[in-house]
């Protein structure tokens, strides 16, 4: 499948989780996203997981054990793919490029979900 339909639909799943989860996934994705950023090469972002872990920084940030952050964080990641995966089955791709006769040398479709 389309990387990008993958992370349209992962993006549209995020935005559909409850606040307390999407707030909590949210930051720790960001977190390691920042990171990410900083780093200049695999081994130095490896440094800044270690140093400045998004766990744990979650763990001061919502006020819970250091467990329950990483179990939380693995059932929202569990439940995310579980709905992309679902809706990757449903996925449809419907050709409409006879129905824009203006649009020469290209196709169109029509993407149902």
């Amino acid at each position: 499948m389309n990387e990008r339909l993958v992370e349209f639909l992962f993006r549209s799943e995020v935005a559909k989780l409850p606040d307390h989860k999407r707030e909590f996934y949210r930051f720790i994705v960001n977190t390691e996203d920042s990171l990410a950023e900083k780093a200049e090469n695999v081994d130095e972002f490896c440094q800044l997981l270690l140093k400045h872990s998004p766990f744990d920084l979650a763990v001061s940030r919502f006020n819970l054990p250091y467990d329950n952050v990483v179990r939380w964080m693995e059932e929202i990641e569990a439940e995310l793919h579980e709905k992309i995966e679902v809706r990757c089955q449903k996925v449809e791709w419907i050709d409409y490029t006879n129905h824009f006769p203006q649009v020469e040398g290209k196709r169109v479709f029509l993407f149902k979900n």
